[in-house]
């Protein structure tokens, strides 16, 4: 009986289940860096098939919607524990399909898939069904056009798996009914789409085709739920295989600017909810467990040092992270104005990431850079003698930051003492450091500020680090001008202070600053003009839509 769902239209009816492979072409295997020894699967929902000329909806708040073209094989007669060489006649049709899933969501579900490969109209397939038993399997071709152009061409000569032992592999596992449905991989040229492009795949057989099966993409009004369940979130892993490689997701970045939405808003004017995915989810320690092993001035091993159950990590110094910051999100953040960054991180709940009382020593500086981190605690004149002379934890902190790095110094707000001078600030300087923030004073303020490096600090002063400090840590997590910076955060700095990003928000906060500067500038073009404030500041629908249509013109 034949399922008069549109969504079945091309199969006739509900398949029972849908089987997809992880990686089976030799050049998509070779675009990801592996080669799998054997065949790897997972399952998507019926309920995710959809016919040719339908839309699929990109979700509010994601932006990696990738395609993946695919042949799609439709079991005839069942099949259970068959060999490579009697599988194909298990086959009845074969048809074009569109694996497509939303890299936003590969995270939590660690493999499985489910909701990012799961969700309504993620599987479309058709239009056409070739009988299997007039074709080749060896040699067919598959190919996929984005907007008409050609991205992916590719045959079954180029699978690493034969799609025979694709079927013959799963029937040792469970039995293939008949209506089931295998999605067998897709070549290189994957990437990402975005709303209003066309996406078309077709598979032929000689002179036979299936037709192109054509999908277009909109954009979602509604956005996913904290409440309920995890957020998106993406980051340089998910974007370089989303784009198909980091050249091209580097070229987006550069280029992206906030997607605007069909109901005509700027993602820089949705309302975030407080529990955005820095507030409710894990995204990973910013630093590894401590690591023993630094010898202070009294030849003494710091892990000897008796250390509270309550405070494991006093004396020893932490591995820092690998950084977050991409050439592409560095080169968005040194666009933007703390100011902008502060009111995005405000939507998205975060007051507290301002580093306050700090000022650069030479006016205009600016830097974008991850958090090297470095402690003072209160002098004490017997934890100075220990802890004070040497290579000690300031020392080593200048000693090891990298190109790029901010070194971020816990001083308490106490500005009765330097936590730097000049030696120092060279030496950072010289190791490529992008900048240094104390919430404390700093020595020799204008020599330091000669160096060339960015400075950012409560104020001068001419005593000595040991009148106030001890040096302590390096590479934890240090409380610095009233908030709390991790190694590893991000810290952007200009006149109007230093901000810390958290780096799970950093893409996503900065396409949004992007979006809302581009739009503050319209504003005050027109406010330049002599148009009054009202309605325009913020703006009202008449004016959104003459923004928009100017924007777009």
């Amino acid at each position: 009986m034949t399922d008069t769902d549109p969504r079945f239209a091309a199969l006739g009816a509900r398949p029972g289940k849908i089987v997809a492979v992880h990686l089976s072409y030799a050049s998509r295997a070779d675009q990801r860096g592996r080669r799998p020894a054997a065949p790897s699967y997972f399952f998507k929902p019926s309920s995710s098939l959809a016919a040719s000329g339908s839309e699929i909806v990109r979700p509010a708040g994601t932006e990696l919607l990738a395609f993946e073209g695919e042949i799609a094989l439709v079991i005839g007669e069942p099949a259970r524990w068959v060999t490579p060489d009697a599988a194909w006649s298990h086959v009845a049709s074969i048809t074009a399909a569109n694996d497509f899933g939303l890299y936003d969501l590969r995270a939590n579900d660690k493999g499985s898939n489910v909701r990012s490969k799961g969700g309504d109209g993620y599987t479309p397939l058709g239009p056409a069904l070739l009988d299997a038993r007039a074709v080749d399997p060896a040699n067919l071709r598959l190919r996929t056009w984005v907007d008409g152009d050609l991205v992916q061409d590719d045959t079954t000569a180029g699978l690493i798996f034969s799609l025979a032992q694709i079927v013959a592999d799963l029937s040792q596992h469970f039995t293939l009914e008949t209506g089931d449905v295998v999605l067998t991989g897709t070549p290189a040229g994957s990437s990402v789409v975005t709303p209003g492009q066309t996406v078309e795949v077709q598979v032929d057989a000689g002179s036979l085709s299936t037709g192109r099966l054509r999908t277009t993409v909109v954009q979602g009004e509604r956005a996913l739920d904290a409440a309920i369940g995890s957020l998106p979130a993406v980051d340089d892993t998910q974007r370089t295989e989303a784009w198909g490689s980091a050249e091209a997701a580097a070229a987006a970045a550069a280029t992206r600017t906030g997607d605007v939405t069909e109901t005509g808003q700027n993602p820089a004017d949705q309302p975030v909810p407080a529990a955005s995915p820095v507030l409710v989810t894990d995204t990973g320690a910013p630093h590894t467990a401590p690591r023993t092993g630094d010898v202070a001035e009294t030849g003494q091993n710091s892990a000897d040092h008796p250390v509270s159950v309550a405070s494991p990590v006093l004396v020893t110094d932490a591995e820092t992270p690998a950084s977050a910051l991409s050439p592409a999100l560095r080169a968005k953040l040194e666009r933007i104005p703390v100011a902008a960054l502060s009111g995005q991180l405000r939507k998205r709940g975060l007051n507290d990431v301002t580093i306050d009382g700090v000022r650069p020593l030479t006016p205009g500086s600016r830097f974008v850079g991850t958090a090297r981190t470095l402690r003072f605690v209160p002098h004490r004149e017997d934890l100075f003698a220990s802890h004070g002379g040497g290579q000690n934890a300031q020392k080593r902190a200048f000693d090891a930051v990298g190109e790029g790095e901010v070194i971020v110094i816990e001083a308490r707000g106490e500005t009765g003492s330097g936590t730097l001078g000049d030696i120092l600030a060279i030496r950072a300087h010289a190791r490529g450091a992008a900048a240094i923030v104390t919430d404390g004073g700093v020595r020799d303020a204008e020599a330091v500020a000669a160096v060339g490096i960015p400075v950012f600090t409560a104020g001068p002063h001419p005593a000595v680090l040991g009148r106030r400090h001890v040096p302590w840590q390096t590479d934890v997590a240090v409380g610095c001008g009233g908030t709390t910076v991790e190694p590893g955060d991000i810290l952007v700095g200009d006149g109007d202070g230093v901000i810390v990003i958290p780096p799970a928000l950093a893409d996503e906060v900065a396409d949004a600053a992007l979006a809302q500067e581009e739009e503050d500038a319209w504003i005050a073009g027109q406010v330049a003009s002599g148009h009054p404030i009202e309605g325009l500041f913020p703006m009202n629908a008449e004016w959104r839509a003459r923004f928009d249509s100017e924007r777009n013109a």
